[in-house]
């Protein structure tokens, strides 16, 4: 059968362009989507001890990184000492299939959604309870500061945690005081009391947003109640400064207590009155205290900005 010239031209582009979707694919997917790839899809194990989560220990949730689906909480993960991921249990059963696995010589069972494969569980657990020993590369942290905005607002519930926004001046500073503190799960840079969404740090910076440096703190009441966060509030800055502190001057630099509630608004307006009953300062102190509306997460750079930073100091804890 002979070929006409022009039909093998076309058969030869066909194939030439598929080589190119293959080498162009291979090339645009990442080390991390041919890893993820590999382990959900493939049943493939990720190495121990060189793995995004094995030892992160940040608030939050753990969802199927393919269906997106709530998987596991961090109140419920610990490190069982095998450089994966471990779990005692899941937040939804339902949610995961346990199947029989009798690969590589020895019978255990595989844990899986109905995207992605994500590990094994073993009955070696904590107190005799279980392991869910899971893939890092099969999972995405969400952070618990980050839940509503992604759509798990409802799993806050799962943690006992109060949230309060504090502004005093350069947040890198506030930050890195309340971080420190015992009962205070995190401490987040960022804005908050302005017009604009999403304002980076530039726009912030002309004082035209409405927004003040503030930090976001995640702490836990039964360690450290509110009234107790706001005296170290007091204590590391000048509140009787008007829309400045230190050297930093403009609206952005301003004192103030974002309530989110009616009970933390009542204390925050006793603790403002005990503490212009001390004394401290001449004046009185001049903090802003109104309704939370929105928090914007600052840059990355600025997180932890003193850790990185280790010769930086803007803020000083006073005795009282």
């Amino acid at each position: 059968m002979k070929i006409e010239p022009k039909l093998k031209i076309i058969t030869l582009i066909f194939i030439i362009i598929l080589l190119l979707s293959f080498i162009v694919g291979e090339i645009t997917m990442t080390d991390e989507e041919k890893l993820t790839e590999y382990v959900t899809k493939q049943g493939g194990t990720e190495e121990a001890f060189n793995n995004r989560y094995w030892n992160n220990s940040e608030p939050g949730i753990y969802v199927d990184i393919n269906t997106k689906k709530p998987l596991f909480s961090s109140l419920d993960k610990y490190d069982a000492g095998t450089g994966w991921p471990s779990f005692t249990k899941s937040i939804d059963e339902s949610l995961i299939q346990q199947v029989k696995d009798n690969s590589e010589g020895m019978q255990r069972t595989e844990i899986r959604t109905n995207e992605s494969h994500l590990g094994h569980v073993f009955e070696d657990g904590p107190d005799g309870g279980y392991r869910f020993c899971t893939n890092s590369a099969a999972l995405e942290f969400v952070p618990y500061e980050e839940l509503d905005s992604k759509g798990y607002a409802e799993y806050k519930q799962l943690f006992t945690y109060e949230e309060a926004v504090l502004a005093g001046g350069c947040f890198w500073g506030v930050e890195t005081l309340l971080e420190k503190t015992e009962g205070v799960v995190s401490a987040i840079s960022g804005y908050s009391g302005g017009h604009v969404k999403n304002p980076t740090y530039k726009q912030v910076t002309t004082g035209t947003t409405g927004h003040a440096e503030s930090v976001l703190v995640i702490f836990d009441k039964n360690i450290i109640p509110y009234s107790e966060l706001l005296n170290l509030f007091w204590r590391l800055h000048d509140p009787t400064q008007l829309n400045k502190q230190g050297p930093d001057v403009g609206s952005q630099y301003r004192s103030a207590i974002f309530y989110m509630n009616e009970e933390q608004k009542q204390i925050a307006e006793q603790s403002k009155v005990e503490f212009d009953a001390k004394g401290i300062f001449d004046n009185p102190a001049v903090t802003e205290i109104t309704a939370f509306k929105a928090f914007y997460s600052a840059e990355e750079y600025h997180q932890d900005y003193s850790g990185k930073n280790p010769s930086y100091v803007c803020h000083t804890l006073r005795d009282e």
